[in-house]
C-alpha cells in the first residue's frame, strides 16, 4: 500500500490536542504527516504552546486526508483568512477531516453544507445557529458525511484518526498504535460526547460516590431508591435528597442513564441479542429498552446497533 499523505493546518489560536494527537495517530500507522501554516509562521495555540509549522501552507500541495483542527482561531478573524485556502486544499483530497471546533472552518470554507457533523458540545448550539445549513448532531463524537469526518472535542479527535487507520489499514494496525498511546483502540463513532458520569457531578460524599460507582459497575441489579438506600443506611427520602443535592439530578434520571449508557456499550461491542442486552443492563424487557432508546436517543436498539458498526 502506498504511503498516504496527511496535511494538518496550523494557525493562530490552535488546540495543540486537536493537533497533536491525530498527528501521533497517523505517525505511528506510517503515514508522510506534515503542518502547515499561514506563511509558514510559528503558530501560539490556546493553551500558550509555539508550535513550529513544517510548511507554508499557501504552497502546500493537496494531501490524501486534509485535517482542520479546532481551538479558539477557529471562530474569528482567522476562519474568514483561512477558508479560501482550506477549500482549495479540500477539493484535492480525498478525505476531509475537522477536529473539535475546526468544523466551524470547514462550514466557514462552504464544504459543509447540507451535511450531518458534529463538534465540541459546548459549541454545538452556536454552529447551528451560525449555519442553518448543517445538520449539527451533539451526541456523537464523531461523524462520517461522504468524504467528510468531524469529531467531538479534543480527545475525540484521537478515536477518528485511529479509525481511519483502521478503515486504511486494519484493524491490528489501529490496535497497535493504541496499545502505545495506551489509549482505547478506539470509541465506536456513534458513542455519546457524555458519559452518565461525566454528564452529572461527581458526589462530595464518599457514600454517594460508592453509590454512583455501584450503579454504573452494576446496571443489572435493584436500583431502585429504596435498594440504593439501603446501601448506605438511609432511609429512601434522605438518600434521595442527598443523592440529589451531591450530583444535581435525582437517583432515578441517574439509573436511566448509567443504563442506557451501558446498553449503548454493549449494542456497539458485543454480538449478544437484544433481549439478552436489556436484561444485562436492568431493563425488564427489550420493550423497555426500546422505550428508553426512543425516548432518548430517538432511534431503536436495532437501528442504533446498525448505525453505529
Amino acid at each position: 500500500m502506498p504511503t498516504r499523505s496527511v496535511l494538518i493546518v496550523l494557525f493562530d489560536g490552535v488546540q495543540s490536542l486537536d493537533v497533536t494527537g491525530p498527528l501521533e495517530v497517523f505517525h505511528g500507522g506510517g503515514y508522510t504527516v506534515t503542518t502547515a501554516s499561514p506563511g509558514g509562521r510559528p503558530v501560539r495555540s490556546s493553551s500558550g504552546l509555539t508550535l513550529l509549522p513544517d510548511a507554508d501552507l499557501d504552497l502546500a500541495g493537496p494531501a490524501h486526508t486534509l485535517i482542520v483542527p479546532g481551538g479558539t482561531g477557529s471562530r474569528g478573524a482567522v476562519a474568514s483568512e483561512l477558508s479560501a485556502r482550506i477549500a482549495a486544499l479540500a477539493a484535492g483530497a480525498e478525505r476531509v477531516v475537522a477536529v473539535c471546533t475546526g468544523t466551524f472552518l470547514l462550514a466557514e470554507a462552504g464544504l459543509l453544507a447540507g451535511r450531518r457533523v458534529t463538534t465540541h458540545w459546548r459549541h454545538c448550539a452556536t454552529l447551528a445557529a451560525r449555519h442553518p445549513e448543517l445538520t449539527v448532531d451533539p451526541e456523537p463524537i464523531y461523524v462520517r458525511d461522504g468524504r467528510i469526518f468531524s469529531s467531538a472535542g479534543v480527545t475525540a479527535g484521537i478515536d477518528l484518526a485511529l479509525h481511519l487507520v483502521e478503515e486504511d489499514q486494519g484493524r491490528e494496525v489501529a490496535l497497535a498504535i493504541a496499545r502505545n498511546l495506551v489509549v482505547f483502540l478506539r470509541r465506536p463513532g456513534g458513542q455519546a460526547q457524555f458519559s452518565a458520569q461525566l454528564s452529572a457531578q461527581l458526589a462530595e460524599r464518599d457514600s454517594v460516590r460508592e453509590v454512583q460507582r455501584w450503579i454504573t459497575e452494576h446496571p443489572e441489579e435493584d436500583l431502585s431508591v429504596e435498594a440504593l438506600a439501603r446501601r448506605v443506611s438511609l432511609s429512601p427520602r434522605q438518600f434521595a435528597r442527598v443523592f440529589t443535592s451531591d450530583v444535581g439530578v435525582t437517583p432515578g434520571r441517574y439509573v436511566a442513564g448509567a443504563r442506557l449508557e451501558a446498553a449503548r456499550r454493549r449494542l456497539e461491542d458485543s454480538r449478544d441479542g437484544i433481549e439478552q442486552v436489556a436484561r444485562s443492563c436492568g431493563y425488564g424487557s427489550a420493550e423497555a429498552m426500546r422505550r428508553a432508546f426512543a425516548r432518548s436517543l430517538a432511534t431503536t436498539p436495532a437501528d442504533y446497533r446498525r448505525r453505529t458498526r
